[in-house]
């Protein structure tokens, strides 16, 4: 029996790129655009369904919707995993029966509704958010300012620190009346009882009476107790004095928003990042010093918020992998877990099932999880989130086995027992503690007290003579220490902060994988190792940098050599709003053991991640090559072609010297100093030779393969007035330009001894013995530039940057006996470049533009009439009539097709020789046919 024409759902539809199978398929035009995977009812645990189900969607292309269900419960995902809606099918109301027809009828999935909903809904939130901020950040800084005014006898620091205090207080109540753990409407019926005081109370005196009732409880107003810290008494803060009109108005705004439907905690992680910021420019208001939001101590200390699929993703690989395996080895995981035929007396089998459950509560209420940076919390509220579901599937698995005092109190429980955080800043110690109290309250529980779990501390300093808020790990967490150190620790360390010398000294000294480059995010990478329990998990997301950079080599040593390397990923888009630089996710698991099977990838946006299929790279190919980098773009094959090029090799910076072009302009530099009217005019700069201080000089951009293009109107004048005119150098000689700008080498011989800029590196051989002419065959080569990838993995990045530091490091071999061949190749590539520019500037000329469009300036990939097309566009001509047309036509052509000829014959020999010194440098690093088809990006099978 054939599905009808218009069919649009297929039962056990096989993957496209293997050979399993969901358990149904959507189709809409024929076409795959959602997945279904179902399990039986006697499958509790829903995450491993969703695992599946997700390779599923990865494994069809144009797949956007996932459902699952086990027939008790059924979420639905678009795209991703971060979110979902989630339906419990024998307890469906009218309205969420709605909801779920509105998401899975046939006609919204064809209408693509249910993502048009999410799209909106994303746009909504992100409206709310920047509203709320606003009036938010209004309301703080209107609240200040009064208490400033009213309140001189207390210096200006400790104020913000209280205005803070209760700006969290009002968020608490704010959140706490719209979702029942107060009585609704809780701040305007304050209002209404002070509008009603006839002894002169002011409004502060009734906020107070409130902040006391939820700290103590309070039968009267039905307030219960809600201690924990936050509303705990404060002296300095109950004498303040507040005018009431500032508590009023601008507190009321701030009560119309709806914080159970409008206002996620997520949404509220945000503002409160942003409000650190804020701080930090109050602050530097009060210390009259200029505040610079691109310069904050935020952005200086490496902070940068993370999104929450960032979060989710490390949760679930650490702490989420943990259970997984947890689960597994006690023979208890979701596929296993089955209803016993007499929950009152259970057969053995049974009875051992119960038990492990029991073992794995006890574990999981162990579980020590830290951020050792942890900001605002989003990390500790991810981990949270996860552990309250994980703790009420515990739950239910107990009472399935008849364990009917199998209830606790989960949110309190993981607090109290599994969360850690720490942070340099106060106020983000402050708002962390604040946001998990938001997401764990609960009406009439008291709240826990964090003050124990989340401290405020300098993380990478333990001694106080370098830092007054030093943290000394083992006597602040005393119960984790004593049990080995944590078992997961994650977040997202703050990199490039500035550090002051003393800081510096203390991390040469303490630290052993610092090198001469330091940069923090690398320091809290072997914080978090060390203060690791033996088989524990650690994931960051950090630049990458780390992953191939030299300075870092130590580092990576000391990783791989002592750790289990469970996923490395590579981030080639922008993760974080205000960060340009590439990121990676590390994981791994503190063990001595070797993993033959890294889960790597690369990622180009934020939607591949669920989507991209994991390569695998052995761990033992990394340990050999630590010093050169962990570049994830290179499989076994490409390694063993690595280490072929190094076998007979030596660094480059052995035969030559590599400095750097000359800096003109920087204020406050050369003689006399430049000022920034100097740099503004570019004083030194002329389109002639005003006199013979003056020299022609070169840019980046002049420089192409084997030819360098200078221009006859660039002249600087050279001497001490010049910024940095590396006078130690004689820049008037034979040598080799590389531009700078680039992701890969491009090379070519300045014959005529020029001055450069600082975006080009000179090298100048320092051993006879060797050749410019057969040194830039070799760089300029598709062997180096497969090494050089290898070595600095940036293709297609917009600030790609070639580094002195990694053209020392490319691998030469030995070519004094070799050089004539690669001479003769080099002069030719020389003379034939010069033709082909000569011919294409001859025909530029008659073209007689001011400025030439990109297509004209490629006018030999152009037919005749596309050219004519373009042609006329940029010289704005317009023909009277089809014969002027034909005319003008007419005497292009001839001109056009000889030149285009010249220039495509021209192309093909330089061409020919580019391949022809390609092979000449294989042979020079004697790389076999196969070796050369990997270099060259062909399958090893191709024949």
């Amino acid at each position: 029996m054939t599905n009808p024409s218009n069919y649009n759902l297929e039962r056990e539809k096989k993957n496209e790129t293997n050979g399993k199978k969901a358990d149904g398929v959507i189709y809409v035009d024929n076409k795959v655009i959602g997945v279904i995977e179902l399990k039986a009812q006697d499958t509790k645990n829903l995450d491993k369904i969703e695992t599946q189900a997700f390779n599923y969607h990865a494994s069809h292309s144009n797949s956007k919707y996932i459902i699952i269900s086990n027939f008790d419960e059924l979420r639905f995902y678009i795209d991703k995993k971060t979110a979902y809606e989630k339906f419990s099918l024998f307890t469906l109301s009218y309205e969420e029966f709605k909801k779920l027809h509105l998401l899975i009828s046939y006609e919204s999935i064809k209408e693509d509704i249910p993502l048009k909903l999410k799209e909106k809904t994303a746009t909504f939130e992100q409206n709310i958010s920047k509203e709320l901020y606003k009036d938010f950040s209004a309301f703080r800084t209107h609240l200040f300012e009064n208490i400033v005014k009213n309140n001189e006898n207390i210096d200006k620091s400790t104020l913000l620190r209280l205005t803070q205090k209760l700006c969290d207080r009002i968020i608490f109540i704010l959140f706490a009346e719209d979702r029942g753990l107060l009585k609704p409407n809780t701040i305007k019926e304050l209002i209404t009882r002070h509008s009603q005081d006839v002894f002169g109370n002011s409004m502060y005196e009734y906020y107070k009476i409130y902040f006391n009732a939820i700290n103590e409880g309070n039968e009267k107003l039905n307030i219960p107790k809600y201690n924990g810290g936050l509303f705990a008494k404060d002296e300095l803060l109950d004498n303040l004095k507040i005018d009431d009109e500032v508590l009023n108005m601008e507190a009321q705004k701030l009560s119309s928003y709806n914080f159970e439907s409008e206002i996620s905690v997520n949404i509220l992680g945000h503002i409160f990042e942003q409000s650190l910021t804020d701080l930090e420019e109050l602050q530097a208001n009060i210390e009259n010093t200029n505040f610079d939001k691109t310069k904050s101590k935020r952005k200086k200390d490496g902070v940068f918020y993370t999104p929450e699929y960032i979060t989710k993703y490390i949760v679930e690989n650490t702490l989420g992998k943990m259970c997984l395996d947890k689960r597994e080895e006690l023979n208890i995981g979701s596929e296993v877990l089955t209803s016993p035929l007499n929950p009152k007396k259970l057969t053995k089998k049974e009875q051992q099932t119960k038990d492990n459950l029991l073992i794995y509560k006890d574990w999981l209420f162990n579980l020590k999880i830290l951020d050792p940076a942890c900001g605002s919390g989003a990390f500790l509220n991810q981990a949270l989130e996860y552990l309250i579901i994980e703790h009420k599937q515990l739950q239910n698995d107990l009472a399935l086995m008849g364990d009917l005092f199998s209830s606790y109190t989960v949110e309190e429980s993981v607090l109290e027992h599994n969360l850690y955080g720490v942070d340099i800043n106060e106020d983000a110690v402050e708002i962390a503690r604040l946001s998990l109290w938001l997401r764990t309250a609960q009406r009439g529980r008291p709240l826990t007290n964090l003050a124990n779990k989340i401290k405020c501390g300098n993380s990478l300093i333990s001694d106080k003579l370098v830092v007054e808020n030093a943290f000394v790990w083992q006597e602040e967490f005393k119960e984790v220490f004593e049990n080995g150190g944590f078992d997961v620790v994650i977040g997202n360390p703050p990199y490039g902060a500035t550090l002051n010398k003393e800081e510096k000294d203390y991390f040469y000294s303490k630290f052993e994988t610092v090198e001469y480059q330091l940069d923090t995010y690398t320091l809290f990478m072997e914080k978090a190792h060390k203060i690791l329990k033996t088989n524990a998990k650690l994931a960051f997301i950090v630049p990458s940098t780390w992953l191939t950079m030299f300075y870092f080599k130590t580092l990576r040593k000391y990783l791989i050599e002592n750790s289990y390397f469970d996923n490395l990923l590579l981030f080639r888009y922008q993760v974080f709003e205000d960060v340009t630089a590439e990121t990676s996710i590390i994981t791994l698991t503190k063990n001595k053991e070797i993993n033959e099977k890294i889960n790597t990838n690369f990622y180009d946006n934020s939607n591949e991640i669920e989507t991209k299929i994991f390569k695998q790279i052995s761990q033992n190919d990394w340990i050999n090559s630590y010093e050169l980098g962990f570049n994830i773009l290179f499989n076994g094959d490409k390694l063993k072609v690595i280490e072929k090029i190094l076998k007979d090799s030596f660094e480059l910076e052995k035969i030559v010297d590599i400095p750097n072009g000359i800096k003109p302009y920087e204020v406050g530099k050369g003689n006399p100093k430049q000022t920034k009217e100097d740099l503004k005019n570019r004083v030194y700069d002329a389109n002639y030779k005003i006199d013979e201080s003056y020299h022609n000089y070169i840019v980046g951009g002049s420089i192409n393969k084997f030819i360098i293009t200078s221009s006859k109107t660039d002249w600087i004048k050279f001497g001490d007035n010049l910024a940095a005119p590396r006078k130690n150098f004689n820049f008037f000689q034979k040598k080799i330009m590389v531009r700078q700008t680039s992701d890969k080498i491009i090379s070519a011989i300045d014959y005529q001894g020029l001055l450069s800029l600082n975006n080009v590196h000179n090298i100048v051989i320092n051993d006879e013995r060797y050749s410019y002419e057969a040194l830039v065959c070799i760089l300029n080569s598709k062997l180096m530039d497969f090494y050089y990838k290898f070595l600095v993995p940036e293709e297609g990045r917009t600030f790609a940057e070639v580094k002195a530091i990694n053209l020392k490091r490319l691998p030469i071999i030995n070519f004094e006996f070799n050089k004539e061949p690669f001479i003769q190749k080099a002069n030719l590539m020389l003379e034939l470049n010069k033709k082909l520019q000569e011919t294409k500037q001859n025909f530029y000329d008659e073209l007689k533009l001011e400025k030439l469009t990109t297509k004209l300036q490629k006018f030999e990939e152009l037919e005749f009439d596309d050219f004519i097309k373009e042609y006329t566009k940029s010289k704005k001509i317009k023909f009277a009539d089809k014969l002027e047309e034909r005319n003008f036509k007419n005497d292009w052509k001839a001109l056009f097709e000889n030149d285009k000829k010249e220039v495509l014959k021209i192309q093909n020999q330089i061409n020919i020789t580019d391949k022809e010194i390609d092979q000449m440098v294989y042979k020079l690093y004697d790389l076999s046919d196969d070796e050369i088809k990997i270099v060259e990006g062909k399958n090893i099978n191709e024949i």
